[in-house]
């Protein structure tokens, strides 16, 4: 099988850059992802894909491209290498495309990342302090599932910047430490107020962010605010804290089927988005309760009913989450079909497991 060995070019000394790289580049016909890192100009003599950043839509695109031309060469040459910026194992999206495919087999060359350094100059051990690492290209999309401290990394340009700054709607945002260009001569360490985000500095490519506190803001932070506000009534509300699971049932039947009266008053241009919005919030007060009476008991609480519609969401969408890239999207019939069969095989386990469960009593 035709062969790809990945290195990596480090965080942008060439001093960093590894034996086992410039190994690899002597034996074998080797391909650069860009030329805009500093180490790159020890490897003059090799190409780059840097002509397709121009030539395709989207950033997207140009990996996608870039691992069809890989895939080809590997193919009619038998063994190529492939040099990327920093650590192949660090937010390459190129090497992950690779991975998926079965033409061709990849080895990596273990590499210094620039995460290496930027631990080092902000004194962090990331383990200890639980740091999320976070792609800025990806930071709007996923801003509702990130808590801090992070570290945001590839955030190249303004839009960026913008994009990250607009995420966050708090009365105090952090600040925020910007790191440029670890390990070279011009490195640059400095802190900026979130406010002047895209605004105080010039982000380039070797750009990442320190954020040592994310407050939580957003659908997230909306939610832990109702939640603590539930748990406050619960203590000290007489009538909060005297409703039961059972006792609440009238009320959550009536909050469901205002929602519904509420969708269908939309639909048929009676009705408001206010009047729904409210609506949903009533129910929602209701699931919460019924979460902070399963918290009291110690039966359950609301982490286990989020990871628990997760799970069954991942289960139930395995063309999603589980599909070979090379299969094509299944219809919506095969869909409701699929959803079908796997909730029927998840009833007979969970029906064998109760019976387990009582033979074991």
């Amino acid at each position: 099988m035709s062969e790809i060995v990945i290195g990596g070019l480090g965080p942008g000394s060439k001093d960093l850059v590894s034996d086992a790289v410039h190994q690899l580049v002597r034996t074998h016909t080797t391909f650069l992802r860009t030329r805009k890192h500093p180490s790159a100009n020890a490897f003059e003599e090799l190409d780059s894909f840097d002509h397709l950043y121009e030539s395709q839509q989207s950033v997207v695109e140009v990996y996608e491209a870039i691992t069809e031309q890989l895939v080809l060469e590997a193919m009619d040459r038998g063994k190529i290498g492939y040099l990327v910026p920093g650590s192949p194992l660090i937010a390459e999206r190129t090497v992950d495309l690779l991975r998926g495919r079965k033409e061709v087999s990849i080895e990596v060359l273990p590499g210094i990342s620039f995460l290496d350094l930027a631990w080092e100059r902000l004194h962090v051990d990331p383990v200890g302090r639980g740091v999320t690492i976070v792609d800025g290209q990806s930071f709007e999309s996923e801003f509702a599932s990130l808590t801090g401290p992070l570290l945001v990394a590839q955030c190249d340009n303004r839009f960026v910047l913008s994009d990250i700054k607009l995420s966050l709607e708090v009365e105090n945002p952090p600040k925020v430490t910007v790191l440029q260009r670890l390990g070279l001569d011009d490195e640059a360490i400095f802190e900026v107020e979130w406010e002047n985000l895209d605004r105080e500095f010039e982000p380039d490519h070797l750009t990442s962010l320190w954020i040592p506190e994310l407050p939580l803001s957003g659908p997230v932070g909306s939610m832990g605010e109702l939640y603590a506000l539930v748990s406050r009534l619960r203590s000290e509300c007489p009538w909060d804290r005297d409703q039961t699971a059972s006792s609440l049932i009238p009320g959550l039947l009536e909050e469901a089927n205002e929602v519904v009266e509420a969708i269908e008053l939309i639909e048929s241009d009676e009705g408001s988005l206010d009047d729904l919005i409210e609506e949903l919030g009533d129910l929602l007060f209701h699931i919460m309760m019924q979460g902070a009476i399963g918290e009291e008991g110690e039966t359950f609480d609301m982490g286990d009913v989020a990871r628990g519609i997760r799970d069954k969401m991942i289960r139930r969408h395995p063309h999603i989450f589980d599909r070979d890239p090379d299969m094509p999207m299944p219809s919506k019939d095969q869909l409701v079909e699929q959803w079908a069969a796997i909730k029927a095989a998840e009833g007979a386990e969970a029906k064998k497991n109760l019976g387990n469960r009582r033979q074991g009593e």
